[in-house]
Formats: structure tokens, sequence, C-alpha cells
């Protein structure tokens, strides 16, 4: 019975995560449109850094009550998530092809994050400073993106952004509207990220699974629901490069920003965590830039081979660690 309210209070938390980003995103986007700020600079900043709150309040609020490990595996397990299971299932769905602009420009910073990500966490702990390190990168990747992007075509831009934002709305709705959105959008993130915590910690503690692997099976699971979710409605629509460009990113922004910001708030140490999730995250990502470099698309079958892994890790985990544990 105790598991089962553990249960709804993960889906509770899970729930008010989802509904918290897209308040948060949709209320800062048309704020930011209605003070005249381009649909370039609002897509690249505010909707790019507000898709990962999710996976940031969850770490932050593991991170502050004493559970380090359970925000990594947050972090660990999220990209390994998006991945295996995101790109495995949408490929699956439809073949993705791959925009040479994302193999020219996006995939080497995320071997670079990936590298500096791993060579960071080699002696178990992210310190302050290295927070502040992996913080700049995000900063520059951010610049970097905005410089490029005033190359692209303003049409193709704007045709993305309103995918993402009812422009309509943001030129005629109330500035205290917009307002109004932000801060529910940030309480159901906060209560969202609390609950999801009281929910991951219980069915940790009364089932006796480790919480390292709660936290990069259940918990990152949970965390990337919105992103399963729009990029399988992505791939019915045949839409690939929106959900390379949404794995990718949300990947990127786990490994810069999420991880840089717990740290800065309060120092990261491994707790539980093994060498070989870090290992399985960096052999996932070259695998995936692997297939995206060599043949510009991901087939139906790599797609196949992307959800056996993910689904062989959560086995190998279950086996390594909860049969051990029991």
């Amino acid at each position: 019975m105790l598991v089962l309210i553990d249960l709804l209070w993960l889906l509770a938390g899970l729930t008010a995560l989802y509904f918290g980003a897209e308040w948060l995103v949709g209320g800062a986007s048309r704020l930011a449109v209605r003070f005249g700020i381009s649909p370039l600079v609002v897509g690249l900043t505010v909707v790019a850094f507000g898709t990962s709150a999710p996976e940031l309040f969850v770490s932050i609020g593991f991170n502050n009550n004493g559970h380090p490990g359970m925000a990594l595996g947050n972090v660990i397990g999220s990209n390994i998530c998006n991945i295996g299971l995101v790109l495995g299932i949408s490929a699956f769905i439809c073949v993705l092809g791959v925009k040479s602009q994302l193999v020219r420009r996006d995939l080497p910073v995320l071997v670079l994050a990936t590298l500096a990500f791993t060579v960071i966490l080699w002696d178990g702990k992210i310190s302050r400073p290295e927070g502040s390190f992996l913080f700049m990168g995000v900063l520059v990747y951010t610049v970097y993106q905005l410089v490029l992007g005033k190359k692209i075509s303003q049409t193709e831009v704007a045709a993305d952004f309103e995918e993402e934002v009812d422009l309509e709305a943001a030129k005629n709705d109330p500035v205290w509207k917009f307002t109004l959105l932000i801060f529910v959008g940030l309480v159901g993130l906060y209560f969202g990220a609390k609950w999801l915590e009281i929910g991951g910690v219980g069915v940790a503690e009364r089932m006796g699974v480790p919480k390292a692997v709660i936290s990069l099976t259940l918990i990152a699971f949970s965390t990337s629901v919105p992103e399963l979710a729009t990029s399988i409605i992505a791939s019915l629509k045949r839409q690939g490069d929106i959900i390379i460009g949404n794995v990718v990113g949300s990947c990127l922004f786990n490994l810069l920003c999420v991880t840089a910001v717990t740290a800065l708030v309060k120092p990261l140490e491994t707790g539980g965590i093994a060498l070989s999730d870090l290992y399985v995250m960096i052999a996932m990502t070259v695998v995936m830039v692997t297939m995206m470099w060599t043949g510009k698309k991901i087939t139906r079958w790599e797609g196949g081979i992307l959800l056996a892994s993910y689904v062989g890790y959560c086995v190998y985990l279950w086996f390594d660690r909860v049969a051990v544990a029991a």
C-alpha cells in the first residue's frame, strides 16, 4: 500500500513538472516576444533552457536534500534514456534524417561536452569551480548558436518558433497573464521536483532498490517523458529533424546547464553512481553520433539497436545491483 502511495507521489510530481515546464516556457517566451525580442533569441535561450527545467529542479532538489547520487543519476540516466528510449522508439516509427548543419555544428559540441563532463567527474565529485566551467560551456554554446542563427532564414526561424509559441497571444494578451504563467510554472516545477523526490526515495527505501538505480531509471524516465511524448508525435508527422534536435539539445543542456547549476548551488558527489553508468552514457553517445555522422540518418534497425541497448542497460542494473542488494 505504501509503495502505491509513493508511485502516486511520482505521478503527481511528473504531472506538475510537465505542466510547470510548459507554463514557464509559454509565459516567458510570450513575454519576451511582447518586449520585442526576436524569435531566434527566444528559441535559443528561453525555450532551450525552459525545456530542461524539470531535470534542473529535480537534480537541485535531490542534491540539496542529501541525495547527490540521485542528482547525478538523473543527469546520466536522462541522457541514456533520451538516446536509447526516445531516439530508439522514434527511429523505429520512422527513419530520422539528420541535417548536415547539425552534424557540423552540434554533434562536435556534444562530444566535447561529454568529454568535459567525464574528465570532471572522474574524481567522484563536481566542485563549484568545475560547475562554473561547465556553465561557461553552455553560455559559449548559446552565443555560438545565436551567431550562427543569424545566417538562418528568418522565415524558417519564425515557422519553427510558431510551433512552440502562440504569437497572436503574445501580441494581444496582457502582460500580467504571461507573468502569472511564469510564476505558476515555477511553482509547478518546485513542487513537482519535491513530489518526485518523495516518491523516488520512498520507492527505493520500501522496495530495497538502491537509490542510484531509481534515479538512473525511474526518475530519469520521468523527467524524459516530455521529450518522449513530443518525439513520438513528431515521428508520426515524419518530423525527424525536430526529434534529433530535441534529443541532442536535451543531452547538451543536461551535461552543461543542469550539472553546472546543481553543482554551483551545492557541490556534487557520485553517491552510488558507478563508473559503468558513465561508460554506458559515453557509449550510447558515441553510437548515436556515429550513426548520424556516417549515414546522415537513423534507420529503423539502428533505432532498434538503441532501444535494445537501453533495455539491456536496465536489465543489467537489475541483476548487477538490485538482485545483489536483495
